[in-house]
């Protein structure tokens, strides 16, 4: 295939159009007034090519110009062909798309209904942009903390933020924003998906969206809906945003959907690749080709075996890095993105170029380790170089910190980094990224309030979204007022973000999850474009303590440099304890009612005067707790507690650990000894 790009190209006062099909017997291209207006387009003939690229150049045209495409060709169901001229095609490497696609029975392609009123037409770019001096901050896996946000709910609210902007790529930008973020110690945004998506037939009827973003329509273009300007502007918007963001030190991270685009099943919405080259694209059941393989739950699959889908994400990834100039990606689903036959596999096409190239292998690259599909759960399973959520981490901090029996050794392996998964890689503790909630599922604040969601808002009769959500309500369900309740949901959230802040991985933070962020009960918000998923930046008391916490556990982690090293902790760099200050034995580790655990660390054996104590305690009730012996002139320093507690700063021989509470101690002269504890105090 010619290595000339595909798309709208800028060239001699004019622009190339080219466009793939290599089953296609006709392609025009349809250019549209600045109107964009339905029955005003002219339609130009596409000229073929031997190797399947057809191309149009098109003079005195430019910036600006919206376009589309029609395609006529086979149409035999049962073939896997699904060419309808009657269907207006974004495409698929649109640098911009003017609007949305609006649901309508004409984008069905068993009909010949003409579907150009519902589809949004695509924006011939000009790539031009004043950088300045902007340059990558390239931080290091072991100095970095990830936060993931969506575009829109993060800065909805914001006051601080001109109301002209909020919800928008600038705003992201804007100073409120980013001291923020610094504050909190982080190095980069995860932004869920920014990808320009569609809403699903189910929601538009409905009168819901997909709020979330993870149905996309268009590899290359940024969504059209996080931008304050006019169509096209939303390309310059979002590099005023990655600059901005650069400039303050945080990178960007990008969740990207390549296991299934926004076309759906057989009876979804047809709006690019299925009307352009449906068998090249989409992955067909091998003995009815009419029909797809699903292994995301969405209706189809990219073919990622054929070099032609591959070069797509490829290209689009190496778009967003070179000409977007983000830093990484977070790969929705990727196990399906290793998949042959049916097996998934590590040396897959996709991986390969991904590691040999020279732009990709550069960024940072993270797995979410499994799909629907046979054996899809692929965690540890990835190529050398990516890291992983790590999801066990996720589940063995809830269930610990609610007090099930039998977690003290998963969570002590959690704690180090999860050498079960990551044993053998060179990253080794890095492997993992570590987080106790993301956008799926309950927000820190609902996982301490809710034992059940409360998904009615979404009109599915409460039956989406997870069951099993491993959450406490401590006490009552929902909203209370009962300070006794208020304060254990306030200790218990203090806990996970502590033992988050405490633990060898890459940590990730769920955006509002530091200031008490809820979603009334609903674990899967993904339709509510509302004050459901909106931050709310106005802070009461206990709101603004538990930002001050979060803040000051993650400026303790960056004292902590032992959690940041690569390789797992040895034998004598860690010795875990019981409450008597023994080290535990193989039988006190199989014991299921053991709650509490000593975390002893010793970077240096040779120092036995620099040392960190951290103690925990999922009991119901207070524990004693002998401490090590100290055989300098040098008592125990508490560094922080998750407690309220009257209980000195300063001990050597025991410290009381009230009901689930944590505390770190500190011996020595080092400079983390120099942390100055302020909470319970």
């Amino acid at each position: 295939m010619s290595s000339r790009p595909l798309g709208a190209t800028l060239k001699d006062g004019g622009v190339d159009f080219r466009v793939f099909s290599a089953h296609a017997e006709s392609i025009d291209l349809c250019l549209y007034p600045p109107s964009g207006e339905a029955g005003a387009a002219t339609r130009l003939a596409m000229k073929p090519g031997e190797d399947g690229v057809w191309h149009r150049r098109v003079p005195q045209v430019g910036p600006g110009q919206l376009y589309a495409y029609r395609a006529d060709g086979p149409r035999a169901t049962p073939s896997g062909h699904h060419f309808n001229p009657s269907k207006l095609l974004l495409d698929p490497y649109a640098r911009a798309v003017a609007g949305e696609v609006v649901w309508d029975k004409a984008l069905l392609v068993s009909n010949d209904l003409d579907s150009e009123t519902s589809i949004p037409r695509c924006v011939v770019c000009d790539p031009s942009f004043d950088w300045g001096d902007d340059s990558p901050p390239r931080t290091s896996w072991s100095d970095t903390l990830i936060y993931e946000c969506h575009v829109r709910g993060l800065t909805r609210l914001h006051p601080r933020v001109p109301a002209e902007l909020r919800g928008t790529y600038l705003a992201l930008a804007e100073d409120p924003i980013t001291e923020h973020l610094r504050r909190l110690g982080v190095t980069a945004i995860e932004l869920m998906p920014v990808q320009h998506f569609a809403t699903e037939r189910h929601l538009a009827e409905r009168g819901l969206s997909n709020y979330w973003g993870y149905n996309p329509v268009s590899f290359f273009a940024p969504h059209s809906g996080y931008a304050s300007g006019h169509f096209g502007q939303q390309v310059t918007e979002f590099k005023a945003m990655v600059r901005g963001l650069h400039r303050a030190g945080l990178e960007v991270i990008l969740d990207v959907v390549f296991n299934h685009t926004g076309e759906g099943g057989v009876d979804g919405p047809t709006s690019s690749l299925r009307g352009l080259d449906n068998t090249t694209y989409y992955r067909l059941r091998p003995q009815d080709p009419s029909r797809y393989l699903d292994f995301s739950g969405c209706g189809n699959t990219l073919d990622l075996g054929d070099p032609i889908a591959r070069r797509l994400v490829l290209d689009s990834l190496r778009f967003w890095v070179e000409e977007m100039r983000v830093d990484g990606f977070r790969f929705d689903l990727a196990t399906t993105l290793g998949r042959g036959e049916t097996d998934f596999s590590r040396g897959a096409p996709l991986f390969e170029s991904i590691a040999t190239d020279p732009v990709l292998a550069q960024v940072k690259l993270i797995a979410e380790p499994w799909d629907l599909g046979p054996g899809g759960y692929q965690a540890g399973d990835f190529p050398e170089g990516w890291r992983e959520w790590n999801d066990r981490y996720r589940d063995t901090t809830r269930r610990f910190w609610r007090g099930d029996a039998g977690q003290v050794g998963d969570f002590a392996t959690r704690l180090t980094g999860s050498s079960d998964l990551y044993d053998g890689r060179r990253s080794a503790r890095h492997t993992g990224i570590n987080y106790v909630t993301c956008h799926d599922g309950f927000t820190l604040h609902d996982l301490v309030s809710y034992r059940n969601k409360r998904n009615e808002a979404n009109l599915e009769g409460n039956r989406d979204g997870r069951r099993e959500n491993l959450s406490s309500n401590w006490g009552v369900e929902g909203p209370s007022t009962a300070p006794s309740v208020l304060g254990a949901r306030q200790t218990a959230k203090k806990n996970m973000l502590a033992t988050l802040a405490l633990s060898s991985g890459v940590p990730m933070l769920g955006h509002g999850d530091e200031m008490g962020r809820t979603q009334l009960g609903n674990n899967n918000a993904y339709c509510q474009d509302s004050v459901v998923s909106w931050i709310d930046w106005q802070l009461d008391a206990q709101h603004r303590e538990l930002l001050d916490f979060t803040r000051e556990v993650f400026q303790l982690r960056r004292r902590l440099v032992f959690l940041r090293h690569p390789g797992f902790f040895s034998p004598s760099e860690v010795v875990w304890l019981s409450a008597d200050g023994n080290p535990l034995s193989p039988t006190d580790w199989r014991l299921a009612e053991r709650r509490e655990l000593g975390m002893l660390i010793q970077g240096d054996p040779q120092s036995p005067c620099e040392r960190i104590l951290i103690l925990f305690n999922a009991r119901a009730r207070l524990v004693e707790f002998r401490l090590p012996e100290i055989v300098c002139d040098h008592s125990w320093m508490r560094l922080l507690t998750t407690a309220t507690s009257d209980a000195p700063l300063l001990a050597r021989q025991e410290a009381s650990l009230p009901a689930y509470s944590l505390a770190v101690f500190a011996c020595g002269e080092s400079e983390v000894s120099s942390f100055v504890d302020r909470s319970g105090d």
